[in-house]
This record gives structure tokens, C-alpha cells and sequence, in this order.
């Protein structure tokens, strides 16, 4: 099982901007707040109740790539952030949110079993 090092291990601005394929420090803080809000979106619409979720094995790549997708992608059309202009949010990012959402329901069942026997 992955432990939460393992996933904040990957979600930091170095790997965010090897994604993106950036050398330079000239976007770090910028980046840095895409990354947070990135996660804060991603857990928000899985769900934040159930206790090791994110650690959990079968979860830690599908969230921690979700994560930097959506960071790339908040960087890349910075545009989508503004009042004026709205792009939909990246598709593999909801993708992967959709399998998230099904593992966390599936856990959550499992755990309510659990607590009821």
C-alpha cells in the first residue's frame, strides 16, 4: 500500500514542471498555486470523508495524475481562469475523476459493511 509520502512525493512543481516541460523558476509560484488548486478541485469532487482514500494503492497514480493533468492544464489555457473566457476542463481529467468517484464509492461501502457487522 502507498503511503501519503508516496503520493505528495509526486505531486510537487518539479514534477508539475517536467510535465510541462519548463526549465525555468519564472512560473514556480504560479505553478505552485495551480498544483493546490488542482488538488483541492480533484478531491472536492471525489469526495474528502473517507479516512486513507488517497494513500490508498489502487488510487495514488489515477489521483496524483488527475492532479498534475488538471495543473497542466490550468497553466496551459490560462485563459479558462479568467471572467471572460471559460474552457471546459480537460477530459482525461474528468475521465479519471469518473474512476475515482467509483472507487471511492466502492471503498465507502466497504467501510459502512465493515462498521455495520
Amino acid at each position: 500500500m502507498a503511503t501519503n509520502n508516496d503520493s505528495a512525493a509526486m505531486l510537487t512543481l518539479d514534477n508539475l514542471k517536467l510535465s510541462l516541460r519548463i526549465d525555468s523558476t519564472a512560473d514556480d509560484t504560479l505553478l505552485k498555486g495551480y498544483l493546490a488548486a488542482a488538488q483541492s478541485y480533484v478531491k472536492s469532487a471525489i469526495g474528502t470523508e473517507l479516512y486513507g482514500f488517497y494513500e490508498d494503492a489502487s488510487v495514488v497514480d489515477l489521483f496524483n495524475t488527475a492532479v498534475l493533468a488538471l495543473a497542466s492544464t490550468y497553466y496551459t489555457y490560462r485563459a479558462s481562469l479568467s471572467a471572460i473566457a471559460a474552457l471546459p476542463v480537460d477530459l482525461t481529467v474528468n475521465s479519471i475523476v469518473g474512476q475515482l468517484r467509483g472507487l471511492y464509492a466502492e471503498k465507502s461501502e466497504a467501510t459502512s459493511d465493515d462498521q455495520g457487522n
